[in-house]
């Protein structure tokens, strides 16, 4: 028989978290004064990693057990770029990006001391590149959207649950910015995450 005390138990001091979200992953998000004046730091992917290569992103990766947001961006920008962490400070957390492929993104927005040396690791990175903030804020991405679009199986029991002439599901748009950085245009999550930090600074 069910009991009170039963969900005292199992609730008590619980932390919300986002419902059927699988996997975590932290990214850092380095500002880096360089000579041409502030700007952002992103890789480029190995060619020969299996997930999404050669796609540019900032340093990061799944969240390993017992890690906050913090110590794996900066763990992961150790291992990929040989950033050590001392060499970073962090100074915020930025929106979370939640993502339909049941999956959440935590970026840590970080200053990277100018004199650390970046060695990336060939096993992940293939190379390595700065983009000025003045040319981001000055060059603004296009935005492109799709719609996500609900595919229900034909046997979901419409009239069961009081709807047999169907349901109007709701779907979704989901969008894609696009800095046309000449060499390696920055898009996707990368993008998303470019322009939210950039909001309100032009």
């Amino acid at each position: 028989m069910a009991r009170l005390e039963d969900f005292r138990a199992r609730w008590a001091g619980h932390v919300p978290e986002i419902q059927d979200i699988t996997t975590q992953y932290a990214v850092l998000v380095p500002l880096v004064e360089r000579p041409e004046g502030l700007s952002l730091l992103y890789e480029v992917r190995s060619d020969t990693l299996g997930r999404q290569p050669g796609e540019v992103c900032f340093p990061g990766g799944r969240m390993e057990a017992g890690e906050t947001p913090e110590t794996c961006a900066l763990r992961e920008t150790w291992e990929e770029l040989g950033i050590p962490q001392p060499a970073v400070e962090v100074v915020a957390a930025l929106d979370l990006v939640t993502h339909q492929g049941g999956f959440v993104m935590h970026p840590i927005l970080g200053i990277v001391d100018p004199q650390a040396p970046v060695v990336p690791s060939p096993a992940e990175v293939k190379t390595f590149f700065t983009v000025p903030v003045d040319w981001l804020v000055k060059h603004p991405p296009a935005v492109y959207t799709y719609d996500l679009v609900p595919q229900v199986g034909e046997d979901f029991p419409y009239e069961r649950v009081g709807f047999p002439q169907g349901y109007r599901w709701r779907g979704g748009r989901a969008t894609v910015p696009v800095y046309d950085w000449p060499e390696y245009p920055i898009w996707g999550l990368t993008g998303r995450i470019t322009r939210q930090l950039l909001e309100g600074m032009g």
